[in-house]
């Protein structure tokens, strides 16, 4: 039985990206162009550590008794997550960063809206990430432990910091006050505790198929580093800086991933 402390760790990735907004409060200026790409390459290795160590992995070890087919729940996940974040690009109306064209479905939505709801909507599969895997924690699954759930949702929030100031800062540039910016970024990673809270309520309807949502969410937060995150940090000159940033990332979740696991 898990005391009420324990569901803390749901709102560890909030407080990542609220921290991260909040640095529009205190910057006076933009984010230099370098630190950005360096800081969502840095955010890219986070999240493909975390796909891998925290969540892929994990569901072929819950499926060790399908033998050679151990790898079948993994694939079909990671499929079905792309396939979700596929479809949810294509219809929730949004804007990348430095984009003047936006993507999903025509609305007549601002541009700061839009702004927000493209990092609202890869925040969705994060938060299941960390529902799901403490959800797994909660079924007594021994091959996801507290401290693992916790390395997940300290990872995803040391992630979203950045994130956080990419999103708040470029608002302020668009007309928003200090205020509003810093409002809209922390919003835009209130989706995450939602579908982390969500997931573990449902988590005795979602035990049964565990394998298959590790590897979903995997899925999702893969398809969101390579169709945005990498080639934001890729585009223009000096795209080694967001390299570095990747393998920072990476290096840093998978030793919290396997230090804590």
């Amino acid at each position: 039985m898990q005391s009420f402390v324990d569901y803390w760790v749901l709102l560890i990735p909030f407080v990542g990206t609220t921290l991260g907004a909040a640095c529009v409060l205190f910057m006076k200026d933009q984010i230099n162009p370098l630190v950005q790409k360096g800081l969502l390459g840095f955010a890219s290795g986070v999240m493909v550590a975390a796909s891998v160590w925290s969540l892929i992995i994990p569901s072929i070890e819950m499926s060790e008794s399908m033998e050679q087919m151990a790898f079948l729940p993994a694939a079909l996940g990671v499929g079905l997550g792309m396939l979700f974040l596929l479809l949810m690009d294509k219809v929730i109306p949004h804007l990348h960063l430095g984009q003047d064209e936006a993507e999903g479905l025509p609305s007549n939505l601002k541009k700061t809206t839009m702004l927000v709801f493209a990092v609202t909507l890869h925040n969705i599969p994060e938060g299941m990430a960390v529902g799901v895997v403490f959800a797994g924690y909660m079924s007594g699954e021994s091959s996801i432990t507290f401290a693992g759930a916790v390395a997940l949702a300290v990872g995803i929030a040391i992630q979203n910091f950045p994130e956080g100031a990419v999103i708040s800062m470029p608002l302020k540039s668009e007309g928003c006050t200090r205020g509003k910016a810093f409002w809209y970024g922390t919003l835009s990673g209130i989706v995450e505790p939602v579908a982390a809270v969500l997931t573990v309520i449902f988590a005795n309807v979602l035990i049964p198929i565990l394998p298959y949502l590790l590897s979903f969410a995997a899925g999702a937060m893969l398809y969101v580093v390579v169709e945005e995150l990498i080639p934001e940090a890729s585009e223009g000159e000096h795209s080694n800086i967001g390299t570095i940033g990747f393998g920072v990332g990476f290096l840093i979740m998978m030793i919290l991933d396997v230090a804590l696991g």
